[in-house]
């Protein structure tokens, strides 16, 4: 069996994410998905929308996700390996940077495939927050 994992904020939850989660599912028997808990959210200097309880229960309820679980830290290849996933699920803005250069190396040498997804063209969570705030400005 292929496990496979990805993870992520799901702030605003938007067709981006919904197309990556069916194609890792089509590259995995099981897709397991970890959801930023608020705490890490704001570690990262951000602040979600939408609540963790709710954001992982909408990222749960859909129909190619097998499991959601919380994600409490940064470590990917902790949480693959712990999970006993042998791919992990990426976007491609990631793709080529140092940091993942040296994740690469480190995830290949634990046998574990990085997967790297287009992201969505002229959609994301970022977007969609910044054009509510100057629908809400203009009122």
């Amino acid at each position: 069996m292929i496990i496979g994992y990805t993870c992520g904020v799901y702030d605003l939850f938007h067709i981006g994410h919904l197309n990556l989660l069916k194609n890792a599912k089509g590259m995995c028997d099981k897709l397991i998905v970890g959801v930023t808990v608020d705490d890490l959210v704001a570690y990262k200097g951000k602040k979600a929308l939408i609540p963790f309880e709710d954001r992982i229960e909408i990222v749960r309820n859909i129909k190619c996700v097998d499991a959601a679980i919380p994600q409490y830290d940064m470590d990917k290849l902790a949480a693959c390996k712990k999970l006993g996933a042998s791919i992990l699920f990426v976007g491609d803005d990631w793709y080529g940077t140092d940091k993942w250069k040296d994740y690469e190396k480190e995830f290949n040498e634990a046998g574990i495939k990085i997967v790297y997804f287009p992201y969505t063209k002229g959609v994301s969570s970022t977007i969609i927050t910044e054009a509510l705030n100057k629908l809400r400005s203009k009122k």
